[in-house]
């Protein structure tokens, strides 16, 4: 009977260190496997990591394969008259890079100038004059040979230098004209002074008792008004001192006194004239003010080059051209 019970304490001692045995033997396979997935986690970290360091963000990595537009901000400085159109196109181009961001400056060509002069910062300018483009072009003063021939087309005076200040503030490669305008006569609902043309407005200044709204001198409307008035023998000052002119720092200013029945009459852009719906009672000539252009530049300074090259790009596509089309701008003959 002894024997048989220790016999069977025995079997069941073996019995119990064959467990224990098992068990370890697992545990070691489980901390084998879970030390097998730290590593794989380590290194797909490790991976993430890696390109999280090159792109910015996982989401950078994600969207570097399916985005091939522009990306990042865009900064454009533009002529007041093209406030409407420009923004149209902006919304047609961000259909295909929604990852730019476009900011608009939008006021007179003169004060455009004078801010990129001053620092701000600017990736496109877009005036509405050779005037204050030639401004900032060096190849535009007279110390730098010929000008740009695009330039000398539209300005007509090739001796003259454009850029006395010497400033170097565009790229001249980048340059291009990009729309033509007209400058109009325009006038208040029902035209209350029944004015009928330059004309006969140059005639009622002389005669006096017309108020007339026109650009400040620094305005690219503005100075194709003052040419106006010499083709007529008209003197500005003189005008102006008889309370028969007034003045708007922009086309935009300009437009609205006309809106408000302010004056009698105004010279604006036609784009400006059709886009407030004022009647437009006539057209100047190419003789008596030359002709509008609007030239467009990428600035030396820009943040985002290739954007404001993409952008200047596209706004010459005939997409964009319908929708200057569609206000009175042309394509530059």
């Amino acid at each position: 009977m002894m024997r048989a019970i220790a016999s069977a304490v025995s079997a069941a001692m073996v019995l119990m260190m064959a467990g224990c045995g098992s068990a370890d033997a697992g545990s070691a396979s489980t901390a084998a496997a879970s030390s097998a997935a730290s590593t794989t986690e380590d290194a797909a970290d490790a991976g993430t990591a890696d390109a999280v360091s090159e792109s910015g963000s996982t989401d950078s990595v994600s969207k570097s394969g399916t985005s091939g537009g522009q990306s990042g901000d865009l900064i454009v400085f533009a002529a007041a008259s093209m406030t409407e159109t420009l923004q149209k196109c902006a919304d047609l181009y961000n259909e295909q890079n929604p990852d730019i961001n476009i900011t608009f400056n939008f006021d007179s060509s003169g004060t455009l100038k004078t801010q990129i002069q001053e620092g701000a910062a600017c990736d496109l300018f877009i005036s509405a004059a050779q005037k204050q483009m030639d401004q900032m072009d060096i190849t535009a003063a007279g110390d730098k040979g010929q000008r740009k021939k695009q330039s000398q087309a539209a300005a007509g005076d090739k001796g003259q230098d454009k850029n006395p200040e010497r400033l170097d503030l565009i790229d001249p490669d980048t340059r291009v004209n990009i729309l033509e305008n007209k400058v109009v006569l325009t006038v208040p609902k029902d035209n209350p002074e029944d004015i009928k043309s330059f004309d006969d407005l140059a005639q009622r200044l002389k005669d006096g008792g017309v108020l007339m709204a026109m650009g400040n001198s620094d305005v690219p409307v503005g100075q194709y008004t003052q040419k106006i008035l010499d083709y007529y023998g008209l003197k500005e000052d003189d005008l102006a001192s008889k309370g028969e002119i007034t003045y708007g720092s922009n086309v935009k200013e300009v437009t609205t006194q006309v809106s408000e029945a302010a004056v009698d009459c105004g010279v604006v852009y036609c784009t400006d004239a059709t886009s407030a719906g004022l009647d437009i009672i006539d057209y100047a000539t190419p003789e008596m003010c030359g002709q509008v252009i609007y030239p467009a530049a990428v600035t030396k300074n820009a943040q985002n080059p290739d954007a404001a090259k993409d952008f200047l790009s596209f706004i010459q596509s005939d997409a964009c051209m319908k929708i200057f089309a569609s206000v009175g701008f042309s394509a530059v003959k």
